[in-house]
């Protein structure tokens, strides 16, 4: 079987195109808003803010855009709000080229920006295994992560230079573009429903969010990574989005934090290729004990920021972070029922994401009270801890996939 099947069906083809233009936008946003709010205020607490209350409200409103994308028809869903997405980032860059930014402003803006997030995450994952057949879901996996770190490969240094060269809000411009071109690719796109069980009418939206509970809490690997992540995310989150760009301004600079950026996404790009092939039966197993390469970058930072070693630690944790991402995205597409997968999407997202907004917002007088360099290191410890408490759960290391037939060209792998 080719590892390029999925391309062959046209539903796929376009949802890979949208998500692709959309995420070229999304590499230029983190730097671009980042250095907006630095010049603004210079403060890493405001930054902190900005980009905290965003993940704030998108926790809050994913459980209802799981149940919105098992009810509604994705492409639409995800149409709206690709198109939400493009005016509150237009509304930012807006601001910020006409030099009316203030913190308030860019908060409120992200909180609707947060809310147009919280529609797509769940529906854009769930409309995927709609896209392609059941045999070539791992590959599908693969590919989608490929063209979405291709696009920031390319962006993320690119931004960097746009960013230094002209200033953030041109920047945050061509975010909101890609979304507008986004909106048009998913506009063209249609997939089959999943086939209905139960009853013909469906049960109140409260219903359909315990139903959703339901299934998450009875799958243990799935709770205990979730838990794990909620405290890898804040640490990661708060280490590389608030401090990263402060140490940065402090030593390498902003064109050189793009390209450790772009490092990052280059290691997913060259993990996406590997996962591609790999045959594994404990396939969580592997995915999760890679995420203890992701503590590599806040302790190089905190230790000894030069730039090419934060790119060499920036590629590795990339690389063994994707092979994470795709063997999460077929264990939950394997495992759970496909008329209940954005609703578990939904518990997934917000289990893990719930404790960025802390560390997002924490670290800033964390660091000032105790220092960036202790500040770092206590993040790469804490990411470290979580992938062992992850680790020993048996669920999670003796969860079984089901590997398709051998194919020519695959390399042959088992866990024991």
């Amino acid at each position: 079987m080719s590892v390029l099947a999925p391309l062959r069906h046209t539903p796929f083809r376009l949802l890979m195109a949208g998500r692709t233009i959309s995420a070229l936008g999304n590499s230029f946003a983190p730097i671009a808003l980042a250095f907006a709010v630095l010049d603004l205020t210079g403060s890493a607490s405001d930054l902190g803010l900005v980009v905290g209350v965003r993940t704030v409200v998108n926790v809050v409103f994913l459980l209802f855009g799981g149940v919105l994308a098992d009810r509604l028809p994705k492409h639409l869903l995800m149409v709206g709000s690709s198109l939400a997405a493009a005016v509150s980032q237009a509304a930012v860059a807006g601001l910020v080229l006409t030099h009316s930014a203030t913190i308030p402003l860019l908060i409120c803006l992200s909180a609707v920006n947060g809310m147009a997030g919280a529609v797509a995450m769940p529906t854009s994952m769930a409309i995927l295994p709609q896209t392609v057949p059941e045999q070539v879901r791992q590959q599908a996996n693969a590919i989608n992560r490929l063209s979405l770190n291709s696009a920031a490969i390319i962006g993320a240094p690119v931004a960097g230079v746009v960013v230094a060269a002209v200033g953030p809000g041109w920047g945050i411009a061509v975010d909101a573009a890609t979304f507008v071109l986004a909106a048009l690719s998913f506009s063209l796109l249609r997939t089959p429903r999943p086939a209905e069980t139960g009853k013909a009418e469906r049960p109140h939206i409260f219903a359909d969010l315990l139903t959703g509970w339901s299934e998450f809490r009875s799958r243990t690997w799935l709770w205990v990574v979730v838990a794990g992540f909620c405290v890898l995310n804040a640490a990661w989150g708060g280490s590389l989005v608030v401090l990263g760009p402060v140490v940065a301004d402090q030593s390498f600079g902003r064109r050189g934090w793009g390209f450790v950026l772009a490092a990052q996404t280059a290691g997913m790009l060259l993990g996406g290729l590997l996962a591609m092939r790999l045959r594994l039966r404990r396939l969580l197993y592997f995915g999760v004990f890679a995420c203890l390469f992701m503590a590599l970058p806040p302790l190089v930072l905190g230790v000894y920021p030069h730039l090419w070693l934060l790119i060499v630690a920036a590629l590795a944790a990339g690389l063994m972070l994707e092979q994470f991402g795709i063997a999460w995205e077929t264990t939950m597409q394997e495992h759970v029922p496909p008329d209940k997968l954005a609703r578990v999407y939904s518990y997934d997202m917000v289990g893990s994401f719930v404790a960025i907004p802390v560390g997002e917002i924490a670290i800033g007088p964390i660091s000032q009270a105790a220092g960036l360099e202790p500040t770092l290191i206590g993040a790469a410890v804490l990411i470290a801890l979580a992938v062992f408490g992850m680790l020993s759960s048996r669920d999670v290391r003796t969860l079984p996939h089901k590997l398709p037939e051998p194919a020519a060209g695959t390399v042959e792998e088992s866990v024991a």
